[in-house]
């Protein structure tokens, strides 16, 4: 994983590179191209992952663990069209906690649940806040589109200071309880100025790729191979992509129908995070437990 962190951390400065030749527009078309290839792809081999976890793989069939997931996702799709405003703070809430649990999954395990819990979400929270503040017009636009409320803009700062003096207050106590975790923090904080640049000096759509993708699509795909056959490789890669491919399918058909029936931006753009809300949900579910099997396991 150090030798990813190292492509990674040059992926994205050719990213922010790259935004400077870049007009909006492409920058929005290779942005969603990202998000439709690994960031969709990321999420669709939840099924094989559930089958695969110790604590359902002897209770349920298939077709019941697949009943489950299509209730969640259908369930998740139902509170945007009948509560939107529940739905989407859910959605910021759950996607805080899974972007900050595959950053620090493999570090905390030695402290008390609900420090890891907390710390986790403060973590994915203030990269989500970071892409608020910087780019708080459009996100206003998607909010209204959404749930038709609007949150100033001045909330999105404040938020995100309140969160940073949290996490940096966890983040001291860990500093001094931990000597082993000190290098990984000093880390993590320079990934949180990296992500503030990358933020400001993108579009919403790239500079949310670029995150998505890189630094959370990829690690989860690396960790979900390694959870399914206990090491990565390019052949167990292959192998990954045509178990998900039916499901990635079925994903990029979806979309594709959202796209034609509204072209509007504003309003495709609502509708797409909504669509990406509804899989977040389960995904998010079946990456806790898997990652609870793995700390069983060592």
């Amino acid at each position: 994983m150090k030798n990813y962190s190292n492509i990674v951390i040059v992926a994205s400065f050719f990213g922010l590179w790259m935004d400077s030749f870049l007009s909006t527009k492409i920058q929005i078309m290779l942005g969603f191209f990202l998000i439709f290839t690994f960031g969709i792809l990321h999420g669709a081999n939840d099924l094989l992952l559930i089958h695969n976890i110790k604590t359902v793989k002897q209770s349920n069939s298939w077709f019941k663990i697949l009943g489950y997931y299509v209730v969640v996702v259908l369930t998740g799709a139902l509170l945007f069209y009948t509560i939107p405003q529940v739905a989407l703070l859910l959605f910021i809430l759950v996607s805080a906690y899974h972007f900050g649990e595959q950053q620090w999954q493999d570090v905390l395990e030695a402290l008390p649940k609900w420090f890891q819990m907390a710390f986790q979400f403060l973590y994915g929270f203030i990269i989500l806040q970071l892409l608020f503040v910087f780019h708080s017009g459009e996100v206003q636009s998607i909010i209204v589109n959404i749930a038709n409320i609007n949150i100033p803009s001045q909330y999105f700062v404040l938020l995100l200071q309140i969160s940073s003096i949290a996490f940096i207050g966890l983040s001291t106590y860990l500093y001094w309880k931990s000597e082993k975790i000190r290098k990984k923090l000093l880390l993590e904080f320079f990934y949180l100025i990296l992500f503030a640049i990358l933020f400001k000096s993108s579009s919403l759509i790239w500079g949310f790729a670029i995150y998505f993708v890189l630094w959370h699509s990829i690690p989860s795909i690396i960790d979900q191979i390694k959870f399914l056959n206990g090491s990565f490789s390019l052949k167990y890669f292959v192998d990954y992509c045509k178990a998900a491919g039916i499901y990635w399918l079925i994903s990029i058909v979806g979309i594709t129908l959202i796209y034609y029936m509204c072209k509007e931006k504003q309003l495709f753009n609502a509708l797409f995070f909504s669509f990406l809300a509804a899989i977040t949900f389960p995904h998010a579910l079946v990456i806790t437990n898997m990652f609870g099997t793995k700390q069983t396991k060592k």
